[in-house]
């Protein structure tokens, strides 16, 4: 199974991104949440231009993926699930939670360090919430993610298949809930207890510092009501509030070669958790 997963992971992986960044594009062009003020034809060029960054970069620093790293830890016989016997659908269970609190987690501390937000910030100084923010991520926060997650599995011995399964549905659920779509409000009251809705998470791209720093989950949505990071909805309302943060508001800003430099310039701002705001 391990190496029928290898070998198909790439397709696999991008037939489910193609899809899915299909669907929920002409979702937000049939019926779309908030009107845009900077469209596509501004935004997407940057967004989509740095997730061909990231993927060459991707490629050329790390010489196995995620699942190749899956495939070694079990061919060697290293990680926890390699020690611990489980039954096959209890240890896939396990590890798809685990590695999605472990993004969690991460995600608090790109929130919470200064020199880290720098990266992650990149992220949030999009002007616009829509399917393409959910890409839109600094190469070094990539790189550093890689890492993290490498580590992660790593102590797991996470079965190919696991990582597989993780890997798609964190990039699928990425795209949905930066999506800007319109679900009903009955509808996504009950289905954001289960997965990550539009509405839940674009709280975490409002300007204010207090909202930024809530609603932490890509995925799963659990993390955020366990931990007290869970905010239901926006103080401004999702139509009327502002998408981003202080700094970076020039629509120059939203240029690739200006998006790489943002880490390197300005300071980090209010938003680190920690540092306190006068309406906060």
């Amino acid at each position: 199974m391990r190496d029928v997963v290898f070998a198909y992971e790439p397709y696999i992986r991008l037939a489910a991104f193609g899809g899915v960044f299909i669907v929920m594009a002409a979702w937000e062009f049939v019926v779309p949440r908030r009107d845009q003020r900077i469209g596509r034809g501004r935004r997407w060029p940057g967004n989509l231009g740095v997730v061909a960054v990231n993927t060459l970069l991707v490629r050329i620093l790390f010489p196995t993926t995620a699942v190749g790293l899956a495939v070694l830890a079990e061919a060697r016989g290293f990680g926890l699930f390699n020690v611990v016997a489980l039954p096959a659908w209890v240890e896939v269970v396990a590890a798809v939670v685990i590695l999605d609190l472990a993004i969690y987690l991460q995600h608090v501390l790109f929130h919470a360090v200064p020199a880290l937000w720098r990266l992650h910030r990149m992220h949030h100084a999009d002007l616009e919430f829509d399917v393409s923010t959910g890409l839109r991520f600094h190469p070094i926060e990539i790189l550093l993610s890689m890492l993290i997650k490498f580590a992660v599995i790593g102590a797991l011995g996470a079965a190919a298949l696991s990582v597989l399964i993780f890997e798609v549905l964190l990039n699928a659920t990425s795209m949905f809930n930066h999506g800007n779509v319109r679900i009903p409000y009955g509808v996504d009251r009950v289905l954001r207890w289960f997965v990550v809705t539009p509405d839940m998470h674009r709280v975490h791209h409002s300007i204010l510092a207090r909202e930024t720093n809530s609603n932490f989950g890509f995925n799963l949505p659990w993390w955020d009501r366990l931990f007290g990071t869970y905010r239901a909805q926006p103080t401004a309302g999702h139509e009327t509030m502002t998408i981003g943060i202080e700094q970076f508001r020039e629509p120059r800003e939203l240029r690739l070669d200006r998006m790489l430099i943002q880490p390197f310039h300005g300071a980090a701002g209010c938003y680190p958790i920690g540092i306190r705001e006068a309406d906060q």
